[in-house]
């Protein structure tokens, strides 16, 4: 048998490309360093009862919703898409933190937000996140159709930005709007309220506003709300009213708000919350802004060295971020509601909504009359600034 191997005349081998020693190893974006820790993520690992490892392959839809949400600030645009996918696609982003990101995460927010509106967000609550505001304001002007919106306790001011695009029509279906303690006057409120005053346009849907706590606020600014015929609950306890009594005759009369003699509930800010896809984004944001304004350890281990030793004063955690709210002043509470809106207000005792009935049948006349003498002085309460504007719209 040898002697047989031997006599063959040996073959001529092909020609080969690679060696044998040659190897390929397929990856995916090996700049990336969390892409190479992540090349076993198409497989979940478990272990047995006895302790052994076992492995199996991920479906293909959750690799690829993993793929797209490594890289969802490069899409193009979502509409028209699934909302049942684009809500895990979100979700599969967020766990990411893809939206926490300074430049893309804005980019990609507002392709969700352009696609599927108060879905990503109906409801904002920012009561004392006035950190939040200041660090995350392009993001939070991306979000569109709002329905609620608390800013409560933020100290805005009248030139804020935001308060400027409260009049934008991308939230224009804003129906509870809390501005209560954001130091506005008059001022604000004359450009807050002018779209809806001669364009008929920005929060002419509003039904709930608050703007108590905000002492700037005179008989003048009242004049401005008269413009929001649609309004249901108005709360303006803690103004700087000169004559509360005129204030209140005006407000029933033009646009049927009657004053409430108990607290109502929807100005109850324990009720008001963030809901929507972007509910953890948004406290993924707090969270940021928290983990900013902590101390250094090796700071704060040298300065509890030199409070023990005497040399410096101890001062509060400046992590907590909480505004002292004004007491009310001792005008009272100022809350207004329309008596033939049932569940905008607790429940009221029937002796007292029978009064207010009999006022308002024995004040009708006075009010049509008031009406016919404002309906002609309406289109003469622009100032230039109110006109400049409105220009911008």
């Amino acid at each position: 048998g040898a002697g047989g191997v031997q006599n063959v005349t040996p073959k001529t081998r092909p020609f080969s490309l690679f060696s044998r020693s040659f190897s390929v190893e397929l990856c995916m974006n090996r700049e990336d360093d969390r892409a190479r820790r992540q090349r076993t993520d198409h497989f979940i690992f478990t272990y047995t009862k006895e302790g052994n490892l076992r492995y199996s392959a991920k479906s293909l839809f959750s690799l690829v919703l993993g793929y797209i949400s490594d890289n969802v600030d490069h899409i193009d645009s979502l509409i028209g898409f699934p909302e049942q996918i684009a809500e895990k696609l979100f979700s599969a982003a967020e766990a990411r933190q893809k939206f926490t990101e300074p430049v893309t995460g804005l980019r990609a927010l507002q392709k969700f937000t352009e696609a599927y509106g108060s879905l990503v967000l109906c409801s904002l609550c920012l009561r004392n996140r006035y950190l939040v505001i200041s660090e995350k304001l392009e993001e939070i002007k991306s979000f569109r159709e709002l329905t609620c919106l608390d800013l409560s306790c933020c100290k805005l001011g009248d030139e804020h930005e935001l308060l400027e695009h409260l009049t934008k029509e991308a939230l224009s279906s804003v129906k509870r709007l809390l501005l209560k303690d954001n130091s506005l006057s008059d001022a604000g409120l004359r450009r807050m309220t002018a779209p809806v005053r001669v364009l008929k346009k920005g929060l002419e849907n509003l039904l709930v506003l608050d703007l108590s706590c905000n002492p700037k606020i005179t008989d003048v600014g009242i004049g401005y709300l008269l413009s929001f015929k649609k309004l249901n609950c108005l709360d303006i306890s803690g103004t700087g009213l000169k004559d509360v009594n005129a204030v209140v005759k005006r407000l029933q009369m033009q646009i049927g708000l009657v004053h409430s003699k108990v607290p109502l509930k929807e100005f109850d800010h324990s009720n008001c919350k963030t809901e929507g896809w972007a509910e953890q984004t948004v406290l993924q944001w707090e969270q940021a802004v928290m983990d900013a304004m902590k101390p250094q350890d090796n700071l704060r281990s040298r300065a509890a060295a030199l409070r023990f030793y005497g040399k410096t004063h101890r001062i509060e955690e400046v992590v907590k971020c909480t505004l002292v709210e004004p007491e009310i002043k001792a005008s009272g509470n100022l809350q207004f509601y329309k008596e033939t809106v049932q569940n905008c207000h607790l429940p009221l005792k029937k002796e007292v909504a029978g009064s207010h009935e009999l006022k308002n049948n024995k004040k009708r006349a006075l009010a049509e009359q008031e009406r016919e003498r404002t309906s002609k002085q309406k289109h003469l309460c622009l100032t230039v600034e109110d006109w400049d504007l409105l220009n911008t719209y």
